[in-house]
């Protein structure tokens, strides 16, 4: 088959960027009410903070929202060219800030890799509307894409054509569009929160939203029947055979408002559902307004959507007719009581709440048992935890200044918080009760006992896997460092994906709080995730991730310093060792690598990971372990709950722990602490018809379960623990034959597991 040239960006000339300051130019004299309707933009886009920077790229605008394709600019993660990078609210006339990463069709589950060209065309460009067409390759099919904006309209039409060009069969695909937003929050399918990947036979509408306080960005996508990565891609599953075309609609609807109303008013004019309205007023019990309150709407005990109100307290929210329980709530204010309301077709319902009262304030001071305060990490376990998170956190964390105090702002009410320092693995979490006082403020102590410390022998841990607030994470250097160190980590680390902006911040955090910094970056192609590290802080990247191959990847990881190379979720569909089974990475097999990640957010991969080492072992290759939570959120997520140890003699720095994990004196953990006799990465010389002794201290808060000692991809002896035991010390006495290595893995009581690095064996007459 024919395939046509890629495009290339435009070079720039004389002539060329000329006509790009004039047409700026021009564009600041216009007044604000002359620009409204749809325009059409090339090159850089106004999109405050947008990505779309490049002179091909296309913006285009109209009186509600804005929207850029990358058409020279690289798209994250590797996916290819012809995308939406930046999405913004238009208020007043004025383009804002850019709250999207990407939104783009995926073929199938991840990524459009395998991709070898794209085109983007203006087919049509009016006052009145604007159709923009992007098409590409994936394999032997061909995408294409129209995006569509009509003036004063809050929403662009996406539609796409999938259509197989070969002569197989595509069986079992997940296609379809996705939202990853830059910043703010998921409100995911309504009846799916919380499901990971699954069919959509759940689910209560056919939407995702993005949002903050001050926007909102829907996918609508009425195809959908089943969900990936948190109930945030919206897929179809299919089969698409020989020459067969699939068509996916959807739409984008941009708000400059927390507010869902207009979400759900336009899900019903789309689907066309019968549909009423409740309406009113919120007040505290003496009749003062809430500030814009929030009134949450539950539909078959699940969440599906709230109205923000105005600063009066009113409120007003359409709804599909049916039965809905309600409660109104605000920041700083109380949930009221809940209450059911039926909705019927085409009626207004009012309902007033009158039961809110304001928060009350904790003064929280975490110290250890002689006194000293503690870094900790504070979650809400019982007691009211907001729904819409601009309200309100769910975990807190205590302060780098003053360390071990936390200042929460609470709705009155009983609650149980877990106060944890150490994250589980050196002291064991804290439930405190406490009752909060409407507009009152009061002090709690915790005091949390520290059970191990693994420093004073040598032992040192970091969270090889890490991001702060680009692309698509949203945690701030200062809140990242807040977390790693209530986590009870002794590295701070960072690994954003394809860029290091937050490495000045996070070293500077870092020699406040005398605690060494590790600058890396998640190098991030379609095909494989790659960490580099320790780099010579806050260098740029010289490649393009999205169409360079494995030996470009390694050779800037090398150049900005890199001491070690990671492999990261190495088997999830977009993982090196996934796509090089599916012969779709670029460059096939590199050696040239380190360590291979046990990845916390795929923990159904540990024994796939430690197969291909135990391989590898057998065939003499000195690749070896590394674990990383792949935190995006320290809200959301844990910090530090798989983490890596490595035993460093000497000053603790990053050079000297990444060299010390490159040599193989490590382990990674998801609760066990490991002390051996002979350091992981050594070889023992023996002779061959000698037993072996092998010695190891365990510990865990948890109480450890079990041991398993691992020789050549095989277990070979297996020690249980009576109940309680939280400090034990094992010795293996291995028969002759001895294997070529051994690996330790030890279990404690809630299941999580420390895997080690091998020791080698050479055995000589």
């Amino acid at each position: 088959m024919n395939r046509p040239v890629a495009r290339g960006v435009p070079r720039e000339g004389p002539l060329l960027s000329a006509l790009l300051l004039s047409t700026l130019a021009e564009l600041l004299l216009i007044p604000a009410q002359t620009q409204a309707a749809v325009r059409v933009q090339t090159g850089p886009t106004p999109i405050i903070n947008g990505d779309a920077k490049s002179n091909g790229d296309i913006t285009v605008s109209n009186e509600k929202l804005a929207f850029a394709l990358a058409v020279g600019s690289p798209v994250p993660y590797g996916v290819p060219r012809g995308a939406i990078v930046d999405v913004a609210p238009v208020r007043d006339g004025q383009i804002g800030h850019d709250h999207v990463v990407f939104a783009d069709f995926i073929p199938n589950n991840w990524s459009a890799w395998p991709n070898t060209y794209h085109r983007v065309t203006i087919l049509e460009q009016t006052p009145d509307r604007a159709v923009i067409q992007a098409v590409r390759d994936w394999g032997m099919c061909t995408i294409t894409t129209t995006y569509t904006l009509a003036s004063n309209s809050d929403h662009i039409e996406i539609k796409t054509t999938m259509h197989n060009e070969g002569d197989t069969p595509l069986p079992n695909l997940l296609s379809g569009l996705t939202l990853w937003p830059q910043g703010g929050f998921i409100f995911p399918v309504p009846g799916l929160a919380g499901i990971t990947e699954s069919a959509a036979t759940a689910a209560l509408a056919d939407r995702v939203s993005a949002y903050d306080a001050d926007w909102t960005i829907t996918l609508h996508a009425p195809y959908f029947d089943h969900v990936g990565d948190g109930s945030r891609d919206m897929y179809a599953l299919h089969t698409l055979a020989p020459g067969a075309t699939r068509t996916f609609e959807g739409w984008l609807q941009v708000g400059t408002r927390g507010d869902l109303a207009p979400v759900v008013a336009a899900e019903i004019e789309r689907r066309h559902l019968p549909a009423g309205t409740v309406l009113g007023v919120v007040t505290d019990p003496d009749g003062h307004p809430v500030d814009e309150p929030v009134v949450v709407v539950k539909r078959e005990e699940k969440p599906y959507a709230w109205a923000l109100g105005d600063h009066d307290g009113h409120y007003n929210l359409p709804l599909p007719t049916g039965d809905y329980v309600l409660y109104a709530t605000g920041k700083n204010w109380s949930q009221s009581a809940p209450v059911p309301l039926r909705i019927e077709t085409h009626a207004d319902l009012t309902h007033d709440f009158h039961d809110l009262e304001k928060a009350g304030q904790v003064q929280l001071h975490v110290k250890d048992s002689k006194g000293a305060p503690l870094d900790a990490r504070i979650s809400i376990k019982e007691g009211q935890r907001p729904l819409v998170e601009y309200l309100g956190r769910r975990t807190f964390f205590t302060a780098l200044e003053p360390k071990g105090q936390a200042d929460l702002t609470l709705a009155p009410g009983n609650y149980v918080l877990t106060v944890s320092s150490g994250g589980g693995f050196y002291s064991a979490p804290e439930d405190v009760r406490l009752t909060v006082k409407s507009a009152a403020t009061q002090p709690v102590d915790v005091e949390l006992t520290r059970q191990f410390d693994p420093r004073t022998q040598r032992w040192f841990a970091a969270d090889l896997h890490h991001h702060a607030d680009q692309a698509e994470a949203v945690t701030p250097p200062e809140d990242l460092a807040r977390s790693q160190l209530a986590a009870g980590l002794d590295l701070l680390f960072v690994s954003d994906h394809d860029s290091t902006v937050n490495h000045a911040a996070l070293q500077r955090i870092a020699r406040q709080r005398d605690i060494p910094f590790i600058p890396s970056v998640e190098l991030s192609p379609s095909w494989g995730h790659f960490n580099a590290y320790p780099l010579t802080p806050s260098q740029r990247l010289r490649i393009d991730t999205s169409t360079a191959d494995v030996s470009a990847i390694f050779k800037e990881a090398r150049r900005q310093g890199a001491i070690v190379i990671q492999v990261n979720h190495p088997f999830i569909p977009y993982g090196y060792f996934a796509s090089l089974e599916a012969h779709v990475a670029p460059g096939g097999f590199n050696p040239g690598f380190d360590l291979v990640e046990i990845n916390a957010t795929v923990p159904d991969d540990d024994a796939k990971v430690l197969h291909w080492l135990w391989k590898e072992w057998n065939a003499g290759q000195h690749y070896y372990l590394s674990g990383g939570t792949d935190t995006h959120d320290v809200w959301a997520d844990e910090s530090g709950r798989v983490r890596t140890f490595a035993h460093v003699e000497g000053k603790l720095t990053p050079q000297s722990f990444a060299r010390a994990l490159r040599e193989g004196h490590g382990y990674v953990s998801h609760g066990p602490l490991v002390f051996p006799t002979y350091m992981f990465g050594t070889t023992l010389v023996g002779k061959p018809k000698e037993p072996l002794d092998l010695g190891f201290e365990l510990g865990s808060v948890a109480g450890l379960r079990r041991a398993e000692l691992v020789g050549g991809g095989q277990v070979v002896q297996t020690r249980d623990f009576p109940p309680g035991s939280m400090r034990v010390q094992v010795l293996f006495e291995v028969p002759a034959p001895v294997a070529r290595w051994y690996q330790l893995i030890v279990e404690d009581n809630q299941g999580g597991k420390a895997y080690t690095d091998p020791i080698w064996i050479e055995t000589h007459e």
